[in-house]
Parts: C-alpha cells; sequence; structure tokens
C-alpha cells in the first residue's frame, strides 16, 4: 500500500506542503516554491499515480491521498506542518485536516469543493462526458484508464461532509479567485462551516496561484504569518 513520493524541498523553519490539483504535479507551485521557501520549509509533492510517483495498487481516491500524505510525514518524520492545498489538493488538504486534526499547524485551501455541486455547471458536465468516454475504452486502452481514474477524481470524489469540516481544528485560509469555476457561495459555504476559517477571493480564475501569484503569495503569506 506503501508508495514513495516525488517531492521537492527547498528552505528551512516550520514545514509548508503544498498539493497540486488533478492531473498535475509539484510543477504547478513554480510561484510559490522559491517564494515561501524564504519563510517556511516547503515540500511540493506529486501525489499518488501524478506526476513522478507511483500509482501502486490501493485504491485512487481522495481519502487514500489524505492517508498516503500521513505515510509520508512519518517517514520525513514531520509530526505537523502547514498544509496548502489546490483543488483536488485541497479536497486531499480537508480530509487529512479532519482525520488528523492534531498534525496540521494552519491550513490553506485554494480552489476546493465539497462535492460536484460545487463546481459550475458546465465545467462539472465536460468532465463527467469526459469521464464516461474514458470508461467505456478502459478495458481496451491504458491511457483511457488512466484519465477515467484522474477524471473519476472529480465525479466520484470527494462527497466531504458538514461532519468532517467540523472536525478541522486548525486557523483555515479559505482562497479562490474571482472567476473560479468553484461556485462563489460553495467557497464562502465552506469557510462558513470551518470554525477558525477566513475566506479571500483574489483576481483570476482557478488558477490564480500560477496565472496572480503576486496576489496570491501576499494574501497566503499574510495568513501564515499572522
Amino acid at each position: 500500500m506503501y508508495i514513495k513520493h516525488f517531492y521537492i524541498e527547498k528552505g528551512v523553519g516550520e514545514p509548508l506542503v503544498l498539493l497540486h490539483g488533478n492531473g498535475e504535479d509539484s510543477s504547478y507551485f513554480e510561484n510559490q516554491i522559491g517564494e515561501f521557501s524564504k519563510y517556511y520549509r516547503v515540500i511540493a509533492l506529486d501525489t499518488r499515480g501524478h506526476g513522478n510517483t507511483p500509482r501502486g495498487s490501493a485504491p485512487f481516491r481522495i481519502r487514500q491521498f489524505a492517508d498516503d500524505l500521513a505515510d509520508f510525514l512519518d517517514r520525513i518524520k514531520i509530526k505537523k506542518a502547514n498544509i496548502l492545498g489546490f483543488s483536488d489538493g485541497a479536497n486531499i488538504a480537508m480530509c487529512f485536516a479532519a482525520k488528523y486534526p492534531d498534525r496540521v499547524l494552519k491550513l490553506v485551501l485554494n480552489g476546493g469543493n465539497l462535492d460536484t455541486d460545487g463546481i459550475e455547471k458546465d465545467v462539472q458536465d465536460a468532465i463527467e462526458r469526459g469521464y464516461r468516454s474514458a470508461r467505456l475504452l478502459a478495458d481496451r486502452s491504458e491511457k483511457a484508464r488512466k484519465k477515467m481514474e484522474i477524471l473519476g477524481l472529480m465525479v466520484t470524489d470527494p462527497n466531504i461532509s458538514i461532519e468532517e469540516l467540523e472536525k478541522i481544528e486548525s486557523e483555515t485560509l479559505v482562497i479562490a479567485g474571482t472567476e473560479d469555476l468553484v461556485k462563489k457561495d460553495h467557497s464562502e459555504y465552506i469557510a462558513s462551516q470551518i470554525k477558525n476559517a477566513t475566506l479571500k477571493f483574489v483576481r483570476g480564475d482557478h488558477f490564480v496561484a500560477k496565472e496572480n501569484p503576486s496576489e496570491f503569495n501576499l494574501a497566503v503569506k499574510s495568513f501564515l504569518k499572522r
């Protein structure tokens, strides 16, 4: 069940773990790693079956990725860390913080969603069409099977409950783009259900960390330092 994660590490100080989104890898945070490493021990990892981290044989689900993160932190001997997750990475972070609340210092949730209802309908419909098409070909094509698994994370996951959100104890920043594919009221709802959360919108779409890094980084640094 255990896998060996590929990760990038830079800087010293309190650990800050960066979790990328669906179908991506740690390079998504190219505009954050160098900047945040001035203040923190930054660890950006590739999640199971993404980038240079192997797929392994465990279930390909968001909650498995959260358990993977606990195992990863154990192996590099980190008891508690700040965690910044983007998109599916934010969903992993929510599941992790709910199951392992004593292992989180501060939590940053960028563009996360509790379920498929949180995504703008035209975007979610396109994801589900792609998933159904890939599923039809999965038995005959390894490429289609992998695509089905990746898209499946956005069709059958994460289904995070209010009870799980209530278990999150860390101070939390919910941050999203002003034109995000996550519905604005959904981000507002997530922030309202985490007892120690604040909400911030940054100019841009879902990919604000990449496309508007100056504003995004400033908001995250201000939150982590306060």
